[in-house]
């Protein structure tokens, strides 16, 4: 049985959003956010009407590939509270996967114009809210089960988190991977409870990071 015409259409335009969303994540991570239209659309194999069909505008294009961005990395946060043993491992295993974060993170760092779009759309603010809920969960469930030192928050986990995914200048993709990885591994000693120096100033919460 062959799917109705109305059918086919709805998976093609799927299909098109989709490539498209891939292109522009991959395009935005290494050149920035101000790429010509017709680069991403050749990238995503579409026709530049396509693309502007589906992303009206530059900023129309940014704000999906973050909401994506951030969506995926709510999903991996869920996924690991489910899935982990205690909030500790939880904690670890979404700093290991962290990667979909990058882009939206160096994008608020080298585009003015992203800043914008990051701090101000509903949809981005209403997964970055909910993806710290579920952070916060994580630091104190882990804190309870004493394997996170108390002397950290939410907001510090959230911003070891934004200082790890910057983008390594000048550094080719294999030696950033390594990088981020060993950067990782120390974070996570830091983190852990144990025999630590204290830390100066106090704890950072989800709040603190409201622009």
């Amino acid at each position: 049985m062959t799917a109705d015409p109305e059918t086919r259409l709805r998976a093609d335009a799927r299909r098109n959003r989709d490539q498209i969303l891939a292109a522009a994540r991959l395009i935005f991570a290494a050149q920035g956010a101000e790429v010509p239209m017709e680069e991403i659309a050749r990238s995503a194999g579409v026709g530049v009407g396509t693309l502007y069909r589906r992303f009206p505008d530059r900023d129309a294009l940014i704000r999906a590939v973050a909401v994506d961005n951030f969506d995926r990395v709510l999903r991996d946060a869920k996924a690991a509270k489910d899935q982990e043993s205690s909030d500790w491992d939880a904690l670890i295993r979404l700093l290991h996967q962290s990667m979909e974060l990058q882009l939206s993170i160096q994008l608020a760092m080298v585009s003015p114009r992203a800043l914008v779009i990051l701090r101000s759309d509903p949809a981005i603010k209403a997964l970055r809210d909910e993806l710290l809920v579920v952070l916060s969960g994580f630091v104190q469930g882990a804190q309870a089960e004493g394997r996170l030192r108390e002397d950290v928050g939410t907001g510090d986990v959230a911003m070891l988190f934004a200082t790890l995914l910057r983008q390594m200048p000048g550094k080719g993709e294999e030696v950033a991977r390594i990088a981020m990885r060993r950067c990782i591994g120390i974070m996570i000693d830091g983190l852990r409870a144990g025999q630590n120096e204290p830390l100066p100033g106090r704890a950072l919460t989800g709040a603190d990071l409201d622009p």
